[in-house]
């Protein structure tokens, strides 16, 4: 996994994730969400043309791209650890939308996802997040996928095993009772991990 500090860029509607510990989930696509009838619906007429417009764009976005035969680059670290995932390998001109911890809760942006309907992945960190479950609720109702980011950012290598289960099975409990799903994806805060975290991260159902 590359070091990055902040906030990386990565997910794709159609591909699992860059920079993050996971197995490749099923579908993340957030219209495939909607159920089968509604998302054929979707899929048919589009966001309308004003909507665009409203949100200060020319034209109207590329639909994201299928799934391609390519598969992300899986780096194996260990019989029973998740694989590590640090690339998306496309050719498609695309963007990955992600956001990490949780701080930043402004409702119009669920307006965004939901009007230009939007793929996008959101790495929670439940020390951040405090009282704003109620804001990423409505963004995952439009479609957003909700996933880990431990219970307090902690620099995990510098953690002993317990501690970072503690940190990666804590909020993957969190999410559980919040929105009833447990993460399959998880992403080390500060980009950083080490063996403790892959046993972890596997033993918390990453």
């Amino acid at each position: 996994m590359r070091r990055r500090r902040g906030t990386a860029v990565l997910l794709a509607a159609a591909l699992c994730l860059a920079g993050t510990l996971a197995g490749c989930a099923q579908s993340v696509d957030p219209i495939e969400r909607l159920g089968k009838k509604a998302a054929q619906k979707v899929r048919t007429h589009g966001p309308p043309a004003d909507a665009y417009r409203r949100w200060g764009l020319d034209a109207p976005l590329a639909p994201a791209p299928r799934p391609g035969v390519r598969r992300p680059a899986v780096r194996a670290a260990g019989p029973g650890l998740p694989p590590v995932v640090d690339r998306v390998p496309t050719r498609d001109k695309v963007v990955f939308l992600t956001f990490d911890d949780g701080a930043e809760r402004d409702p119009r942006f669920v307006d965004l996802v939901r009007e230009l309907r939007l793929p996008v992945t959101v790495f929670l960190t439940d020390s951040v997040v405090g009282p704003g479950y109620a804001h990423f609720g409505r963004l995952r109702a439009v479609g957003a996928s909700m996933q880990n980011h431990t219970l307090d950012h902690p620099y995990l290598p510098g953690l002993p095993y317990a501690g970072q289960r503690a940190e990666i099975c804590g909020q993957q409990e969190k999410l559980k009772q919040r929105f009833g799903i447990r993460p399959r994806l998880f992403r080390p805060p500060y980009g950083e991990y080490d063996g403790d975290t892959l046993r972890a991260a596997g033993d918390c159902g990453v």
